[in-house]
């Protein structure tokens, strides 16, 4: 019998978990000298809920911006498609690619392959 284990933080090979989900925008960042450099989410506005991504089983996209002294919320609609670990939404007329880096059960990491943005959001 043999037995094998990967780092939980590996995610190199394309994951099994579902993409569908309700994902709160939690922190912002780049790679800097190798390293990965993340901070809370300035898009957050402050008092409010948490701005979100809601990709929906028939591949619609909705993101959810709260602004404003009154958190008002707007959201903007669109698509997704999944591809391997690439991901492409298509939300308000402006299309983006992105390298899924993680997929968890409580986590969503894209790498934005034009600008080398990352993003974190969590459920």
């Amino acid at each position: 019998m043999f037995a094998t284990s990967c780092s939980s933080d590996d995610n190199e090979g394309e994951t099994i978990v579902p993409i569908q989900g309700k994902y709160n925008l939690s922190k912002t960042g780049s790679i800097v000298g190798g390293n990965e450099v993340l901070i809370d989410a300035v898009e957050n506005a402050a008092g409010c809920n948490r701005d979100y991504l809601d990709l929906r089983v028939s591949n619609a996209a909705v993101e959810g911006d709260y602004s404003g002294s009154n958190c008002a919320l707007v959201e903007t609609t669109g698509t997704y498609v999944r591809s391997h670990n690439d991901l492409t939404l298509t939300i308000g007329g402006v299309t983006t690619t992105s390298d899924i880096m993680n997929l968890t059960n409580k986590e969503l990491k894209l790498k934005d392959k034009a600008t080398g943005m990352i993003t974190v959001y969590t459920r």
